[in-house]
Formats: structure tokens, C-alpha cells, sequence
């Protein structure tokens, strides 16, 4: 049973990955044209919302199953560790990346600033309405941090890009032949669901209603193969969130970035990676929590034991690359890339060792 879980999590990210690059991104790139939006905040907003809808959509579904709403949170804090180490590791892994420093500070900072929230609202072990609005706050904060950033600094910011060029990783991954079958066969599924926008663009409101109900049904299956496969394992969830679900809804964004940083643009791929977790947190975790607790009328409880260790790990993960950052003048050689690397393949032992050795891993989950 337990393969057929992981084999039915795999099927399902990948679904996932194919919705929202080929229908959901294409949807929200023609919305945010339509409101006229700069590309700095086209990028934070629904640029955002389409390479983090299986994070912040696992959020809300695990929100409304008894017993399974930390999924959410752990998704979400173990997607962000992945993304700065694994991520941002693997692209100055296949080429060394040259980053413009200023707007690198700015989406660090906001960053770490965004995790202290984290940590400060996690301590008691509850989240209340005034709390879970604070994320949603700070997140329009940074929104018109980004829309006068321009006027501010008077230098050329290329390194905030919009995750645009997702759409490559479909083109750099169609020759596969061990892949072509079976993609086909998704293709043939999902192709008669939605309008062709290359032939159709008025439809785009179409594509964009069946991609969130899409995105919404398997959001949920995988919530229910999380908890199935704890339960099978002997594992809190928590801790499948924090590993499997995590990895599992940001490999879409591994491959692109490491396509993008394998064609000379390692800048734009380190900068996604940290600035699509500021929306993880703020609005993946904010916006949840404000409709749960509009709706129930009871504060969101919250897994101390197992969130607040990792919440500290992901602290120390900014930090170490803001140092090195700093250490080799904004600029990520290969060997950095190798060692963040290796930080998250420390990160699981550990994660998976407090589950099964608690009495010899300190500060266990």
C-alpha cells in the first residue's frame, strides 16, 4: 500500500505541475495584462499565485480536514527550505550566477522579516484573526515596496522576473521518449477541458475556473495520500509535509530554474526561488487562516513541536545564504550550489532521524 500511496503523490504532482504551467500561468499572464500591472508586481501577485497555487490550495484543503491542519503549514515551511537550498543549489550548480545586489537585499530582508512573523505568531501555538491579518498586511506592504521600487532605485532590476518562463520547461522536456506516453495520454485528458487561449484569448476567465477547481480537487487527494501514507509509516503528517509534500509541489520550479540558469539567467532563478516564498508564507498561510477563522469563528491551532524547529532551520537557510551571498560579492559558483545542497540533504536526516531517534537527535521535532 504504501507504494501505491507514493506512486498516486507522484501522479498527482505531476498533474498539478501540468495544470498550472500550461493552463493556470497562461490565465493569470493574460489576467494581469488586462489590469494593466507592472511586471514587478504582476510577478509578486499572480505570477506568484500560479508557481505557488499547489502550496497555497494543500493549505486551505488541509485547513478544513479534522486533524490534518498542520499539512498546510508544513508544506509551506518545508516548500520554502527546499526552495532556498535545493532550488537556488541547484541552479548555481549548473552555472555560476551573477546577481544585481540591491534587489537581492530587498527580497532577502522582506524575507527574513516574513519568517521572524512566522516564528513570533507559531510560539503559542494559535493563530488569531489579528495575526493571520498581519501576514495579508505585510504582504500589500511588499507589493508597494515593489510597484515604487523603480522610482527608488535608479538602476536596471532584472533579477525580480516573473515565472514566465516555466512554459520552457514543457519545450525543454518534450523530447523525452520515457516520458512521451504517458504525457500524451495527460494531454488527452485535459486538452478537451479547456479552451486553446493561442486561438481563443477571450476565454481566459474559462481556463482560469477549471484550473483552480482542478487545482482545488487535487490539492485535496493529495492532503488525503499525505495522511494515508503517515498513518501507513507510523509518522506524524507533519513530517510528510515538511519532506514529501514540499518537495513534491516545487519540483515544477526546480526544473525551470535550472533551465533557466543552465541558459546564462541564474540571477532570475535565485530571485524566484526567495521571492516566491515571501508569497508562500504571507499569503499561502495568511489568506487560509483569515477565511478559516472568518468562517468557523475559532483561532487556527498550530503544531508547535513539530513547525517551530523547522521554522528555525529555514531562518538559519536565509542566513547562511545571505552570508554567502556576501562572502563571494553576489555571486553563486558551483561549489555553493553543491553546498546548500548537501544543508537539505541534512535537513531530511534530520527531519526523518527526530522522528525515529528522538533520543539522540537534539532539539527534536
Amino acid at each position: 500500500m504504501i507504494f501505491l500511496y507514493i506512486l498516486g503523490l507522484v501522479i498527482c504532482f505531476y498533474l498539478l505541475a501540468k495544470v498550472c504551467e500550461q493552463y493556470f500561468i497562461k490565465s493569470l499572464d493574460i489576467i494581469s495584462k488586462k489590469l494593466h500591472l507592472s511586471e514587478d508586481v504582476a510577478g509578486a501577485t499572480f505570477m506568484a499565485i500560479g508557481s505557488s497555487a499547489p502550496e497555497l490550495f494543500t493549505s486551505m484543503i488541509a485547513l478544513t480536514k479534522v486533524g490534518s491542519e498542520n499539512l498546510g503549514a508544513g508544506t509551506i515551511v518545508g516548500s520554502a527550505i527546499f526552495n532556498v537550498l535545493v532550488i537556488v543549489g541547484a541552479s548555481a550548480a549548473v552555472a555560476t550566477a551573477y546577481l544585481s545586489w540591491k534587489p537581492v537585499i530587498r527580497d532577502l530582508l522582506f524575507y527574513i522579516f516574513s519568517i521572524l512573523i512566522l516564528f513570533y505568531t507559531f510560539k503559542d501555538g494559535t493563530i488569531s484573526l489579528l495575526e493571520s491579518g498581519i501576514y495579508i498586511f505585510m504582504y500589500v506592504v511588499y507589493l508597494l515596496l515593489l510597484s515604487k521600487w523603480r522610482y527608488w532605485v535608479q538602476a536596471k532590476d532584472s533579477s525580480h522576473i516573473t515565472k514566465k518562463v516555466d512554459t520552457q520547461l514543457n519545450q525543454d522536456t518534450d523530447d523525452e521518449d520515457w516520458t512521451s506516453l504517458f504525457e500524451s495520454g495527460i494531454d488527452r485528458v485535459l486538452g478537451p477541458m479547456f479552451p486553446d487561449l493561442s486561438k481563443q484569448p477571450e476565454k481566459y476567465m474559462k481556463v482560469f475556473g477549471i484550473s483552480v477547481l482542478l487545482i482545488g480537487a487535487i490539492s485535496w487527494v493529495l492532503v488525503e495520500l499525505a495522511v494515508l501514507l503517515a498513518d501507513a509509516l507510523h509518522i506524524p503528517s507533519v513530517i510528510v509535509a515538511l519532506t514529501v509534500l514540499a518537495a513534491g509541489t516545487s519540483i515544477p520550479d526546480l526544473l525551470s530554474s535550472v533551465i533557466v540558469a543552465k541558459q546564462g539567467r541564474g540571477g532570475m532563478a535565485v530571485s524566484n526561488a526567495v521571492g516566491s516564498n515571501t508569497f508562500d508564507i504571507l499569503i499561502g498561510l495568511g489568506l487560509p487562516w483569515t477565511i478559516y477563522i472568518l468562517w468557523t469563528g475559532k483561532p487556527v491551532e498550530v503544531s508547535t513541536e513539530n513547525l517551530l524547529s523547522s521554522i528555525f532551520l529555514l531562518f538559519c537557510t536565509v542566513v547562511t545564504l545571505l552570508m554567502i551571498l556576501a562572502m563571494q560579492h553576489f555571486n553563486l559558483h558551483k561549489w555553493s550550489g553543491w553546498f546548500l545542497i548537501v544543508l537539505y540533504v541534512l535537513y531530511l536526516v534530520y527531519s526523518i532521524g527526530s522522528v525515529y531517534f528522538p533520543e539522540i537527535i537534539p532539539f527534536s521535532m
